[in-house]
């Protein structure tokens, strides 16, 4: 291994190696109240390193929400995989995004950070932007699960794939932030649980798709 090969290998490791200890401040802490000094204690590392990877907090936030949508990828691709047809293919990706806010909360509200601000995206090497490209394809999964089944006859051929991808989207994300922000006031206003709304949801989208 030459010299430049290694210090790239040493950068990428202290950039995961930060990212590491971000994650352990912020998801403790809570974005609010934890500070880019917390994350250099963590990481063992000066502020002024820090800064040498990331340009503010918002920034190294905006990592830890890549990573995530990472891994919501890699579940969107695994559900559509397990079925034939194109209706089952956009349930599996609903239980899919449910599952993934049951078993990374801390990366959900990260995402939902991002999706609920606004970003330059002018710098096209910017983390801003590497979010926004892996959320475009994560999202096409969607798109393509909807278009496979308009093709096999298990979905409406009259709907347009993008529009329904991004209210699928929009649908679930309400409904899982609902639910866990209000379950609560759901169960003692109106005895309802969050499974069961949920549920009730994604019944409404598969039976407004289906032929």
């Amino acid at each position: 291994m030459g010299i430049l090969e290694r210090r790239e290998r040493e950068k990428e490791q202290r950039h995961n190696d930060i990212i590491d200890a971000a994650e352990k401040v912020f998801f403790s802490q809570g974005l609010e109240h934890a500070t880019m000094d917390d994350v250099a204690v963590k990481a063992e590392l000066s502020k002024g390193t820090l800064y040498l990877y990331f340009k503010s907090k918002e920034e190294l936030y905006l990592a830890i929400h890549l990573r995530g949508n990472q891994i919501l990828k890699s579940m969107f691709e695994a559900a559509v995989s397990r079925f034939p047809t194109g209706i089952e293919k956009v349930r599996a990706v609903g239980r899919a995004y449910l599952e993934f806010y049951k078993k990374y909360p801390d990366y959900f509200h990260a995402m939902i950070y991002y999706e609920s601000h606004n970003f330059d995206y002018q710098d096209t090497e910017s983390i801003a932007s590497q979010c926004m490209k892996l959320g475009a394809a994560t999202l096409e999964i969607l798109i393509e699960a909807i278009e496979y089944g308009k093709q096999d006859g298990t979905i409406r051929s009259d709907i347009d794939s993008k529009k329904t991808a991004v209210s699928l989207w929009g649908q679930s994300t309400g409904i899982i932030q609902i639910t866990a922000l209000k379950e609560f006031i759901l169960i003692s206003n109106h005895e309802i649980r969050s499974e069961e709304i949920i549920e009730y949801t994604f019944d409404l989208i598969y039976h407004a798709l289906k032929t």
